[in-house]
């Protein structure tokens, strides 16, 4: 397969997540990782945890991050960016459209319902997706603190007090780094 084959076929695989999955970037990974590692064997189950860990940390919606990082293991910079392009373009087009459409619609039963049920399909996806990288992780009294920190932090002072995401993120990176170090140390002793 050439390049340019490798990178059309990303395209059209991330092309295909973008257009129908719904709720964003952490609803994508199912299908993400089922694209990539089940059915096109590009990369492993522990490549899509790490792939998730560092879009989880860069600046930028996830399924683009994950798209670009996925291509570029695939296929370099050609496939990051034909995996960029096919996640991004069909939300594009779809809200375009939305535009468009939406604010005759909006007020119609159905549309309604049909928002509903979407929502709820998100929801579940969602739930999916934090199943399968649970099962995935590493059980330690490191990961639950991290996780308990994380719940506290986002779910239950977020409410009262406006918490960036961004600065939880980097909280558990550095309490995971400085625990690591710690343990490398003894067991070097």
């Amino acid at each position: 397969m050439t390049k340019f084959q490798k990178a059309l076929k990303l395209f059209l695989v991330f092309f295909k997540i973008g257009a129908f999955t719904f709720g964003g970037g952490y609803a994508m990974i199912p299908l993400i990782q089922h694209e990539v590692t089940v059915k096109n064997k590009w990369i492993t189950d522990d490549d899509i945890l790490e792939i998730v860990a560092i879009s989880e940390s860069t600046p930028g919606p996830i399924a683009v991050n994950s798209a670009t990082f996925v291509g570029y293991r695939v296929c370099g910079v050609w496939g990051s960016i034909a995996a960029t392009l096919g996640v991004v373009l069909p939300s594009f087009l779809i809200m375009l459209c939305v535009f468009f459409l939406l604010d005759k619609f909006q007020e119609k039963k159905p549309v309604q319902y049909a928002f509903m049920g979407i929502r709820a399909c998100v929801l579940a996806l969602v739930l999916k997706a934090l199943i399968s990288m649970y099962k995935k992780c590493q059980k330690n009294w490191v990961s639950y603190t991290i996780i308990a920190f994380s719940v506290i932090t986002s779910v239950v002072i977020a409410r009262f007090v406006p918490i960036n995401t961004f600065y939880i993120i980097i909280a558990s990176a550095v309490f995971g780094l400085v625990t690591y170090s710690i343990a490398r140390r003894r067991a070097n002793k």
